[in-house]
């Protein structure tokens, strides 16, 4: 359950692993969990959604102060650490499982996630393709896919992919950090 004044965000920017681990560093922001929404199928597992098939994406699960972090500031580190304008896509990573989507939980948030999308549109030389949709059922990942960053920072993937967009986040976002 969530404290009265928290509330809740969904988003999909490739990877879990990536995005997991920028949403941990930021103040305000007080559960990241990885997991899957936007399918056809009830408890997907890991090994359904990499067939492309079940109609998921990989996504985070926020729950924020919005006294400490807006809505609008995490859809701006959103569009920071991922690319919006790839179809299906996020650097290696190709499937329907790796879209760019909000999941908005309320009007407000498809409000502000219109805003930001537009006035971020300009930083890309591409049209942002990035999915707005209602929030469907979240369904959490396997326990092995939580923290994964900080359990595994030495693995390949880790270095090479998620270590840049940590750094890249801490880098431009210092005053957001915990």
């Amino acid at each position: 359950m969530t404290q009265q004044h928290e509330q809740i965000a969904t988003l999909g920017g490739g990877c879990f692993w990536c995005t997991e681990a920028v949403f941990q560093q930021i103040r305000g922001i007080t559960l990241v969990e990885s997991g899957y929404s936007g399918g056809q199928i009830h408890q997907p597992t890991y090994e359904q959604i990499c067939t492309g098939r079940t109609g998921h994406a990989e996504v985070v699960r926020l729950r924020f102060d919005p006294a400490l972090v807006s809505f609008a500031n995490i859809l701006e580190i959103f569009f920071t650490i991922h690319d919006p304008t790839t179809l299906n896509r996020q650097g290696a990573d190709q499937g329907t499982q790796y879209r760019s989507v909000i999941f908005y939980h309320d009007e407000t948030q498809q409000t502000i996630a219109r805003e930001v999308m537009q006035r971020m549109a300009s930083l890309w030389n591409d049209p942002i393709v990035t999915e707005l949709s209602p929030a469907p059922q979240f369904y959490l990942a396997e326990e092995y896919h939580q923290n994964y960053f900080a359990q595994h920072p030495q693995q390949a993937y880790c270095s090479f992919v998620v270590a840049p967009k940590v750094a890249k986040v801490r880098k431009l976002f210092l005053t957001k950090l915990r």
